[in-house]
């Protein structure tokens, strides 16, 4: 119990991290996945064939290598710097690495339910005068986002769930060499990962509480 008490505060800010990591992949990510299937959905077909090509690489790439590039590949070898404290660099480099990763499934998502939109809409759009970007934005992209409320809870709760791999591109590297060191020690291990998995389950299952609910108030019948 000593053990957990001494270490208790470190997994405790380790955790904040993941949480603060969560927020920023939670905005960028959305940002991200409407811009990509803005492009996917695109009448250009440079724009189109960009946006597959990403989409398509990124979701059968392993979230792992997509850290370490941005931890090794855009950082070390390109010189990417967020800024001169390590630890901060480290959150924004990974912060970046996961929400370029999460952006592909909101955008799969978001594909799905743009395919919901009848395509008379689109057609009245254009016969009114609206220019693609008009008739996405005012017409398809809220109708989209509304049917798909209950998968994009999915995709953040398991963007949620990665932000645990953060520890491969190296940050969040002083939890883990705590959780490490405390292995060999049943009595605070075991406490150590059952309070992690309930944090998480704190996180996650409100989440996929209020999309389901959310889900169902905003279905359209049609």
């Amino acid at each position: 119990m000593d053990e957990l008490i001494t270490y208790a505060p470190d997994l405790g800010l380790g955790f904040l991290e993941n949480v603060k990591l969560a927020l920023v992949a939670l905005v960028a990510s959305l940002i991200i996945g409407t811009i990509l299937v803005a492009m996917r959905v695109s009448p250009t077909p440079v724009m189109r064939a960009v946006g597959t090509i990403y989409v398509n690489v990124v979701r059968n790439t392993p979230l792992t290598l997509v850290l370490a590039f941005s931890a090794l590949g855009l950082s070390d070898q390109l010189g990417l710097v967020f800024s001169g404290e390590p630890r901060t660099n480290s959150f924004w480099l990974v912060a970046m690495g996961l929400s370029l990763y999460t952006a592909a499934f909101v955008c799969e998502a978001l594909r799905s339910g743009v395919n919901t939109v009848p395509l008379g809409q689109a057609e009245a759009a254009r016969a009114i005068g609206l220019t693609f970007s008009q008739s996405l934005t005012m017409i398809i992209l809220p109708q989209a986002f509304r049917a798909v409320v209950a998968p994009l809870g999915s995709v953040i709760i398991a963007m949620i769930k990665n932000t645990t791999v953060a520890t491969a591109g190296g940050f969040l590297a002083d939890a883990a060499a705590v959780m490490k060191e405390t292995f060999d020690q049943t009595g605070a291990s075991i406490p150590i990962f059952l309070g992690i998995v309930v944090a998480f389950m704190v996180l996650t299952m409100p989440i996929g509480f209020f999309t389901g609910w959310l889900s169902r108030r905003l279905a359209v019948a049609r």
